[in-house]
């Protein structure tokens, strides 16, 4: 999707996911990138590879003429989009820590009031993982149950927050109310796509629940976990033992959606794969392009709503690479 005027977009981060999303809309015409992150070398060598779209600045600030912005540093986000917000400037965070979504909730109303848009949870997972369900509920009569699992991280950032995740409380919706879950129990058997096969996924402190609920608010159940290894669950209640790798290795997201459909009882799973850094980039920049920059929706936005053109979405991150796939059940 090319914007039909030029703008510019500000990207606060330049690790794994923020260095390819500037890529990302560096490579959409109309589209000039701002950089900053804490640290200027890592900024001007992202910049040097993605060409003369990207100018890389000390700090972020309203005095940019941003048209947006993507917060793609470690969490906590909820202090900068607000001030993004107050100028006028929609926001785009990939946060998948579940306090800090929460909290990025509670900027609908200054969102509605400055008539800009403010995207939560735009990454791999929450993020294409909410895009999937929204797909996938939308050959329904209802839906009533919604179970995501998520396997692989990005960056550093990442590591350290599925690390967290994993030995914090869990919440899942049942049945009309919210049920805590220890982070790490609750072991199932969950197939993704090949090459990644098959994963033991846990309960863990995620944010998926809460925005999915958001969308989907007439669903009864709705879950998500994390794949772990032993060592994983038995390291998570310990400060990170070693550094993480700058960039995890392939990942994968499974959404599972249950209701009814042609009066029948039925469930259908879609699944995606991919460096979780290259996907979490991807959906970022559509929802910049898509969402972000028109400001046709201002207001806090998931990307399960039903206020999204989800087919229209998905078919823009398969023109940058990621493509979902059915699980059919067939050999």
């Amino acid at each position: 999707m090319t914007p039909i005027q030029p703008v510019r977009v500000g990207i606060m981060g330049a690790g794994a996911v923020g260095s390819r999303v500037a890529r990302q809309l560096a490579g959409t015409p109309g589209v000039s990138v701002v950089l900053a992150a804490q640290d200027r070398g890592t900024s001007y060598q992202v910049a040097s590879g993605i060409g003369s779209a990207v100018t890389v600045v000390d700090a972020m600030h309203e005095e940019l003429g941003l048209d947006a912005v993507v917060l793609a540093t470690p969490v906590p986000h909820v202090s900068l989009a607000e001030r993004f917000l107050m100028a006028g400037t929609s926001v785009v965070s990939i946060s998948d820590d579940r306090d800090d979504v929460w909290r990025l909730w509670g900027l609908d109303d200054l969102a509605v009031e400055r008539g800009v848009t403010l995207v939560i949870g735009a990454g791999f997972a929450p993020g294409l993982s909410c895009l999937l369900a929204r797909h996938a509920a939308e050959t329904f009569t209802y839906v009533d149950e919604i179970h995501i699992a998520k396997h692989g991280t990005g960056g550093p950032a990442c590591a350290r927050q599925h690390h967290r995740a994993l030995r914090s409380t869990a919440s899942i919706w049942r049945d009309g109310d919210w049920r805590s879950r220890a982070g790490g129990s609750g072991r199932e058997l969950s197939w993704f796509p090949d090459p990644v096969g098959a994963h033991d996924c846990y309960n863990a402190e995620l944010p998926d629940p809460f925005l999915l609920l958001r969308a989907f608010p007439d669903v009864a159940r709705i879950s998500a976990r994390l794949s772990a290894t032993r060592r994983d669950r038995l390291t998570a209640r310990l400060p990170m033992l070693r550094k993480p790798h700058v960039e995890g290795a392939l990942g994968a997201v499974r959404v599972e959606v249950r209701g009814v459909r042609n009066g029948e009882r039925q469930a259908e799973v879609l699944g995606a794969i991919d460096r979780p850094a290259v996907a979490a980039a991807a959906v970022a920049a559509v929802a910049v392009l898509r969402l972000a920059i028109p400001k046709e929706q201002p207001g806090a936005v998931v990307l399960s709503s039903d206020r999204i053109d989800t087919h229209g979405f998905l078919v823009d991150l398969a023109a940058r690479g990621i493509r979902a796939a059915r699980f059919t059940g067939r050999v």
